[in-house]
C-alpha cells in the first residue's frame, strides 16, 4: 500500500524555505506535478475498500509508519524534535492540502484518519485546513517591509 510515499517529503527544506503567498503556490503547483499519484493511489485505495473507514485509518497508519521508519534516528528510534517540526509543517503545508484538493468523496474521510493516525504515531496534534485557506492567509508584505 503506497509503496515509497516518504520521498514526498525529499525536497521538504526547499519548499519550506522563504515562503510566501506566490511561491507556495508554485509549489504546490510543483507538488502536487511530481507528487500526486500518492494523493490519487490514497482516493483509489479507499475506494475500492468495502469498509472506508478502516481502508483509511490503515492508509494514515502505514504513511505514518513508512515516515517515521524515514525520518527516526537513535537507539529510541526517535525523530528528533527539529525533524518533527518540519514534518509537522509540511503535512499541514502540503499534504493535507494536496490530499483536499483531490476533491474526492472521501478525501475529508482520508485527511482525518491520516492526521488521527500521524498524531498517534508521532506522539503530536497537529491539524489540517485546506489549500484556499491557507493561501489566502498568506501577505505578501509585513509592515510593508518585505
Amino acid at each position: 500500500m503506497l509503496e515509497g510515499m516518504e520521498i514526498i517529503f525529499d525536497d521538504m527544506k526547499n519548499m519550506m524555505k522563504h515562503l510566501k503567498k506566490k511561491s507556495y503556490e508554485k509549489n504546490m503547483e510543483q507538488f502536487l506535478r511530481q507528487q500526486g499519484h500518492y494523493f490519487k493511489e490514497m482516493t483509489d485505495y479507499v475506494e475500492a475498500a468495502e469498509d472506508k473507514e478502516k481502508a483509511a485509518h490503515e492508509l494514515g497508519a502505514s504513511f505514518a509508519t513508512a515516515v517515521k521508519g524515514k525520518y527516526a534516528t537513535g537507539s529510541k528510534n526517535k525523530v528528533p524534535s527539529y525533524m518533527q517540526s518540519d514534518l509537522n509543517f509540511f503535512m499541514i503545508y502540503y499534504v493535507f492540502p494536496a490530499i483536499l484538493k483531490t476533491e474526492h468523496e472521501n478525501r475529508k474521510l482520508i485527511a482525518d484518519s491520516v492526521c488521527e493516525e500521524w498524531n498517534a504515531c508521532f506522539g503530536c496534534g497537529i491539524g489540517y485546513t485546506d489549500y484556499d485557506t491557507l493561501y489566502a492567509s498568506f501577505r505578501e508584505k509585513i509592515f510593508g517591509i518585505f
